[in-house]
C-alpha cells in the first residue's frame, strides 16, 4: 500500500500543469485514490510541522496557511529542516485586524502570491489580544517563500481526497458548534451547544475506515489529539468562506528562499500563558483577570532562557533598551525589571542575519 501512495503521490505531482485563475475550482476528476492517506505519514516519513498555539489573538487563517506552506517546503526538498513561517506577518501585512477578528483568507492567499511570507525570526508572534504598530524585520523581503496560485475546492469527498494528493494539506473553514471547544479525541461530530464560531484549520488527510478527515489546528498541543483532530466526512461543519468561494483552499507552486542562512532563535522561558514561581513555572490558570492575556506572570526573579541555532550573540532587551549581550551557550539574563507589563525583546545575530523573539510579561514582584 505504501509503494503504491508514493506512486499515486508521485504521478500526481508529475501531471501536466494547467495555468489557472485564482477563483479556479477544484472538482473530483475520477482518479483512482487509496483508502487511506495523510501528510504525517508518507512512507513513513511525516512531512508536517508542530502543532502551534495561536492563543489568544484570532490569527487562525494564517496559521492554516503556513502550517500547509511549511509541509509542501518540506515534501518538496524531501528535507525534514523544521520550516517555520511568520504567520503574525501575513496576517497583519494582508489587511488582519484583531478588531475585526479575522485576515481575509482571499487577501492573505493573494498576498502569498505577490509578497510572501518570511521565516518567523523577522516577526515573531507576541500573542497579544489586540492591535498594536507591526514591522518586520529590515529585509524580510529577501526571506519569503511565494505561491503561484490558489484556488477553491469543491466540497464532495473526493473531490478534497483529490486536491489533498495533488497539492498537499488543504486550508479549511469550518463553522462549529460549542462542543468542538471541549473536544479531546475521536472522531468528532457536532452533538450539542449552540453556534461556537468559525475557525480555519488545517486538512493533512483522510481514513475511510473511520470514514474521517485528519486535521490540524492552532490551539496548542493541550488541546484535542495533542493539537490534532478528526473530523467526521458528515460532519457537516465545512463552511465557506464568508459566502465566497467554496471554503475548502488548495495552495500550488511554492517557491523562494526555504532555508534562509539566519539565527533560529526562540525564547525558552519566560513563555506566554504561563506563571513562574520564582523561576518555576506552570501554565495560567485564571486568564481572565485584569492583565494582558497572553503575557506570562512573574513572581519573584527570573533568568531569561534562550536557545538558538546559527547564532553568534544575543541581545537581551526590556521595553527596547538594551540590557545585555551574551556570546556563548547556553544564551541567558536575569530578569530585571519594576512592577508592570514589559516586553522581553531578543536580537539573535550571526555573520549575515538577524532573528528577533519577543515576549511580553507582568511582574508582580
Amino acid at each position: 500500500m505504501k509503494k503504491f501512495i508514493t506512486f499515486l503521490i508521485l504521478a500526481l505531482f508529475l501531471m501536466p500543469t494547467i495555468t489557472i485563475n485564482a477563483e479556479k475550482n477544484v472538482n473530483n476528476q475520477n482518479i483512482s485514490l487509496p483508502t487511506a492517506f495523510s501528510w504525517k505519514d508518507v512512507d513513513g516519513v511525516d512531512y508536517t510541522t508542530p502543532i502551534k498555539d495561536q492563543t489568544p489573538a484570532p490569527t487562525c487563517e494564517s496559521y492554516a496557511l503556513c502550517a500547509s506552506l511549511e509541509t509542501i517546503m518540506q515534501y518538496k526538498t524531501q528535507e525534514l529542516f523544521a520550516p517555520d513561517l511568520s504567520e503574525t506577518h501575513l496576517y497583519f501585512y494582508a489587511g488582519g485586524t484583531v478588531a475585526a477578528g479575522y485576515v481575509n483568507l482571499m487577501d492573505a492567499a493573494d498576498y502569498l502570491i505577490e509578497h510572501g511570507v518570511p521565516d518567523e525570526g523577522c516577526y515573531p508572534d507576541p500573542h497579544r489580544p489586540f492591535d498594536y504598530q507591526f514591522q518586520s524585520l529590515s529585509g524580510w523581503e529577501n526571506r519569503t517563500v511565494k505561491i503561484q496560485e490558489w484556488g477553491w475546492v469543491d466540497h464532495g469527498i473526493e473531490s478534497i481526497k483529490t486536491a489533498l494528493l495533488e497539492y498537499g494539506p488543504l486550508i479549511v473553514c469550518i463553522s462549529f458548534t460549542v462542543d468542538f471547544f471541549y473536544y479531546t479525541g475521536g472522531v468528532y461530530t457536532p452533538k450539542w451547544g449552540k453556534h461556537g464560531g468559525g475557525h480555519v484549520v488545517t486538512l493533512v488527510g483522510y481514513d475511510d475506515e473511520n470514514e474521517c478527515w485528519i486535521l490540524k489546528n492552532s490551539w496548542g498541543k493541550g488541546w484535542g489529539e495533542k493539537g490534532w483532530f478528526r473530523m467526521a466526512y458528515d460532519a457537516d461543519i465545512i463552511a465557506t468562506w464568508y459566502g465566497e468561494g467554496t471554503g475548502v483552499m488548495y495552495i500550488d507552486g511554492l517557491y523562494g528562499n526555504f532555508k534562509p542562512d539566519v539565527p533560529k532563535v526562540n525564547i525558552e522561558k519566560p513563555t506566554f500563558l504561563h506563571t513562574y514561581l520564582f523561576g518555576r513555572g506552570i501554565p495560567t490558570i485564571f486568564r481572565k483577570l485584569p492583565i494582558q492575556q497572553g503575557a506570562a506572570r512573574i513572581f519573584g526573579n527570573l533568568e531569561i532562557i534562550v536557545s538558538a541555532d546559527n547564532t553568534n550573540s544575543i541581545d537581551f532587551y526590556i521595553d527596547d533598551e538594551l540590557i545585555e549581550t551574551d556570546y556563548e551557550e547556553p544564551f541567558s539574563c536575569n530578569l530585571e525589571a519594576s512592577r508592570g507589563l514589559h516586553t522581553i525583546k531578543i536580537i539573535a545575530s550571526n555573520d549575515y542575519n538577524t532573528s528577533l523573539d519577543l515576549e511580553d510579561i507582568f511582574i508582580f514582584f
